[in-house]
């Protein structure tokens, strides 16, 4: 499969192709909250699995689970971690989230989780099959991910998503139904003075009401990912 390949800062190579790249967004969510460095890790629409791959970067060596639909995508985030050193605890699994954690050992197991989800529920739908599925929410609902993350969490882990601010009550809304306890938002401008276009939450299972506001993040200077080279 042809494909593009990105350089992250500290020399992770992620492979990219139409339909299956990345955005400012993802790298913001992997910055924003990441596991610790042997924790169990869950990667939620994971597409090329830029998440994975950006926790790799950072240092994150603890068994990672990206789970991701499309099989094109899928083989991307397999093919990037099989061509990056130490990055065996990356395993790329295609499947549905909503099928994911039903039933079985690792129901209950993962310390930390992320999902950059579909954003949109209403409005044109591209008619690329898999553009659309990666901006619709027809296939992966707010519910569903939550949904997913409380089977995948243990007592006290923790999720983290990004979305658009007009959303933000839909998100919450979702998490708690789903046990998930808003702990961290922060808000994401161009400038100080341009409206939110992004908002990050991490979310604990079983956690206590208690919100904290993070500063807001500022994008007008850029998200710097490092190098990218056709292949």
């Amino acid at each position: 499969m042809e494909h593009r390949e990105e350089i992250l800062d500290c020399g992770t190579r992620v492979f990219t192709a139409p339909g299956a790249g990345f955005g400012t967004d993802a790298l913001l969510l992997a910055r924003f909250a990441r596991p610790r460095a042997g924790e169990r890790a869950l990667d939620l629409c994971s597409g090329c699995g830029i998440i994975s791959l950006a926790w790799h970067d950072a240092g994150h060596r603890g068994p990672c689970t990206a789970l991701e639909i499309d099989p094109d995508a899928s083989a991307l985030c397999a093919a990037a971690a099989a061509a990056n050193p130490a990055c065996a605890h990356i395993t790329a699994v295609c499947a549905d989230l909503r099928d994911f954690c039903t039933a079985g050992p690792e129901r209950g197991q993962y310390d930390f989780a992320a999902c950059n989800p579909p954003y949109f529920t209403s409005g044109p739908v591209s008619p690329d099959p898999r553009r659309a599925a990666a901006r619709h929410d027809g296939s992966c609902t707010l519910a569903d991910v939550a949904q997913c993350a409380a089977r995948a969490l243990r007592h006290g882990g923790k999720l983290a998503l990004c979305h658009r601010p007009d959303q933000m009550a839909a998100v919450f809304c979702a998490l708690s139904a789903a046990g998930l306890e808003p702990k961290r938002v922060a808000l994401v401008r161009h400038t100080p003075a341009e409206r939110p276009w992004l908002f990050l939450v991490e979310a604990r299972r079983g956690g206590h009401p208690g919100l904290v506001w993070e500063p807001d993040i500022l994008t007008a200077s850029g998200v710097r990912f490092g190098q990218n080279r056709e292949k």
